[in-house]
């Protein structure tokens, strides 16, 4: 584990709280683009071409987002000769985005006129 770690794209403290590491899980989910992602591959493998052309967004900048939806154990891979193919890397990522859904639908109106997440915070 120390090996993983010592590579990873961040740096936890000592002993992290299991709420900070929870925190830090959903914030993988507040990326829009990363969202958009999960949902682009929740019903099936796709390239990374092929989400870059659907998001109409750079391919440097998709592959950004996949590697950080990879290294957090949300998405996996799959080689096909030059090719990597991206998938859901566990069905209840695609339950949670959908309870998100459903929690928004009666909490939108609020969400959306919520000052402190999102935009600048007033406390």
């Amino acid at each position: 584990m120390e090996a993983v770690l010592a590579n990873a794209p961040f740096r936890l403290p000592v002993d992290p709280a299991e709420a900070d590491l929870l925190a830090k899980y959903f914030r993988v989910l507040g990326d829009p683009t990363r969202l958009r992602i999960l949902e682009l591959v929740r019903d099936g493998e796709r390239s990374v071409g092929q989400i870059a052309e659907r998001l109409g967004e750079a391919q440097p900048k998709v592959s950004n987002h996949l590697a950080c939806l990879r290294w957090c154990g949300f998405v996996e891979t799959r080689r096909e000769h030059r090719t990597i193919h991206y998938r859901i890397a566990d069905a209840r990522v695609a339950e949670v985005i959908e309870l998100g859904r459903g929690l928004l639908r009666d909490n939108a109106d609020h969400v959306a006129a919520c000052g402190r997440v999102g935009g600048e915070s007033r406390a």
